[in-house]
């Protein structure tokens, strides 16, 4: 008498692994996701090692954690596989501010957001 099992939020065939709460902007996230979309990962993890954009570790981290997840809980082959999908959203917004000319407030938005990063196996479809 316990609860059903939960069904999988991805395919047979597929792993994925979410980041928050990166101090980031989605557009400036965005970027660094648009280099390793539809890349074998061996390849995706050598653009993000030598990327300049600051963001570029936190997403490395990120990918990495989604192949040690299709390795380890889905047994899957780590040499056939392909970032899929790699998406961004917003997460929350801090705001800060300080004095302007004639008592007015400038308002300083210091945005946080999320990516998650889908691998599938090459050889397959979902």
């Amino acid at each position: 008498m316990g609860k059903e099992k939960a069904p999988r939020r991805v395919a047979e065939n597929e792993a994925m692994a979410v980041a928050r709460m990166l101090r980031t902007s989605e557009q400036k996230l965005n970027l660094v996701a648009g280099l390793i979309r539809g890349k074998k990962v061996e390849r995706a993890l050598a653009d993000l090692t030598f990327s300049k954009k600051r963001i570029a570790g936190d997403v490395k981290k990120c990918l990495q954690s989604a192949i040690a997840n299709a390795e380890n809980n889905h047994g899957l082959d780590v040499d056939s596989l392909v970032v899929a999908e790699a998406w961004c959203g917003k997460n929350l917004v801090m705001k800060r501010g300080r004095p302007r000319a004639r008592g007015r407030f400038g308002k300083i938005m210091k945005p946080f957001s999320e990516i998650t990063i889908k691998l599938r196996q090459a050889g397959e479809t979902a």
